[in-house]
C-alpha cells in the first residue's frame, strides 16, 4: 500500500478532524485563479471534502479525485453539493478532458503526485489562461508550556522524531513548489499567498488528528499509538486545551493563454 493510500484507512478520523481553509484563500483564488460562477474546477486529491464545498460553492462545477474510495464517500456526504462530481482515481491515473478546467486545485495532496506526471496533466487540463492552485496547512510548533512537554514525551517514547521536518513543510514558501511550477516551464509566474491562523483542540481532539498524520506511519504500530496517547495525556495535564498555530499556504500559476 503506497503512503497515501493509507489515509483511507482512518476516512472517519480524517474527515471529523481535518480542518478546512481559510475563507481568505478562495477569496484569492476568485481574484488570482478565475474561480468564479462559470468555473470548471478539477480537484486533485479532495480526501474528505475539506476543500470540495467552499470550491463547488463559487464554481459552476467541481470534479473531485482521490484514490480513497471511503474517502470519496466521506467527501461526498460532507459536500452535498449537486455540481460536484466525485472520481475515485489518482491524477496520474485520470484522463482529463484537454483544455476541460479553468482551474486545477489541489488542497494538501500535491506532495502525493509525480511531478514527472502532475504538472503535465494540469497543464493539458487546463483550458489556456487557466490556473494551477496548490495549497496546503502547515503545522507550527506549539506554545510552551506544550512545547517542553511534548519534547519530553518524544524524548521518552520516540527519540529522534522530533524536530524533523514534518510533509507538510513542503507547502512553505522555502518548500519546493513554486521552483517546481517555474522548472516546469508550462505555467507563468508563480503568486503566492500565506494565511496564519490558530486550532484550539482538546486532548482527544489531538489524539484523532494525529492518527491521521503520515508523519508518524515509519513507526511501529504500538510505539505510535503510546506515543499518541502520551501527547494526549501531556495536553490534558495541562489544562485540556491547547491553541495549536498553523500557516497555510497557497501557489497559484496560469496556463499561458
Amino acid at each position: 500500500m503506497e503512503a497515501r493510500e493509507t489515509f483511507d484507512t482512518v476516512a472517519d478520523l480524517y474527515g471529523e478532524v481535518r480542518q478546512g481553509y481559510p475563507a481568505a484563500l478562495f477569496d484569492d483564488l476568485e481574484a488570482l485563479a478565475g474561480l468564479g460562477p462559470a468555473a470548471r474546477v478539477l480537484e486533485v486529491g479532495c480526501g474528505a471534502g475539506q476543500a470540495s464545498g467552499d470550491l463547488a460553492a463559487r464554481a459552476a462545477h467541481v470534479t473531485a479525485l482521490d484514490p480513497g474510495a471511503q474517502l470519496i464517500a466521506r467527501a461526498r456526504a460532507r459536500t452535498g453539493a449537486a455540481n460536484v462530481d466525485f472520481v475515485v482515481s489518482t491524477f496520474e491515473a485520470y484522463q482529463p478532458p484537454p483544455g476541460g478546467f479553468d482551474l486545477v486545485a489541489s488542497a494538501q495532496a500535491w506532495h502525493w503526485v509525480d511531478p514527472s506526471v502532475g504538472f503535465p496533466k494540469a497543464a493539458l487540463a487546463l483550458k489556456p489562461g487557466g490556473a494551477l492552485a496548490i495549497f496546503g496547512h502547515v503545522p507550527m510548533p506549539p506554545p510552551e508550556p506544550f512545547l517542553a512537554a511534548f519534547e519530553k514525551v518524544f524524548a521518552a517514547h520516540a527519540p529522534g522524531i522530533w524536530g524533523l521536518p514534518p510533509p507538510q513543510s513542503a507547502y512553505l514558501p522555502a518548500g519546493p513548489f513554486a521552483g517546481m511550477i517555474d522548472a516546469s516551464g508550462l505555467f507563468g509566474p508563480v503568486t503566492h499567498r500565506g494565511y496564519a491562523w490558530t486550532w484550539t483542540v482538546d486532548g482527544r481532539t489531538l489524539g484523532k488528528y494525529l492518527r491521521t498524520d503520515s508523519s508518524y506511519r515509519a513507526l511501529p504500530d504500538d510505539t505510535r499509538l503510546r506515543l499518541f496517547d502520551a501527547l494526549q495525556a501531556a495536553v490534558e495535564s495541562l489544562g485540556d486545551r491547547i491553541g495549536l498555530p498553523w500557516e497555510t499556504h497557497l501557489y497559484v500559476a496560469r496556463r499561458p493563454a
